[in-house]
């Protein structure tokens, strides 16, 4: 890999890895999304931090989870699906005048949310690190 394209996937690591870190202090604004984002992209450019991420006691189990077993735990699960149901709610009650786009809202919150659905749950008994 090009030096250029490792420092493009370390900046977009750290941009997520941000993002993360206000969506655990925004109620709206997702963590766990950039946090997997930001692993992947310090996997390809930056191996501690990476480990660093995984090995995290909060969001280490749910990264590694992710990243075995492409699945969420059952309580990850409820609060994604909360998260997108409260996220969309507001955005379309924002666009009130705009059908058109509160159409283009909804129909992507829907299938974001069928997808969640869709990934396997995992009790945090289950997990086991690596």
């Amino acid at each position: 890999m090009s030096p250029y394209t490792r420092y493009l996937w370390l900046t977009l690591g750290v941009v997520c890895c941000l993002l993360g870190v206000i969506g655990a202090l925004l109620p709206l604004m997702p963590t766990t999304l950039f946090l997997i984002l930001a692993a992947a992209c310090f996997a390809r450019s930056h191996p501690e931090w990476h480990r660093a991420l995984l090995e995290h006691p909060h969001f280490g189990p749910s990264l590694r989870l992710w990243e075995t077993q492409r699945a969420f735990t059952p309580a990850g699960k409820r609060a994604a699906l909360i998260g997108i149901a409260a996220g969309f709610a507001l955005s379309i009650w924002l666009m009130a005048g705009h059908p058109w786009l509160q159409a283009g809202l909804f129909a992507f919150g829907a299938l974001l949310a069928t997808w969640v659905v869709r990934r396997p749950s995992i009790a945090k008994l289950a997990m086991t690190k690596k």
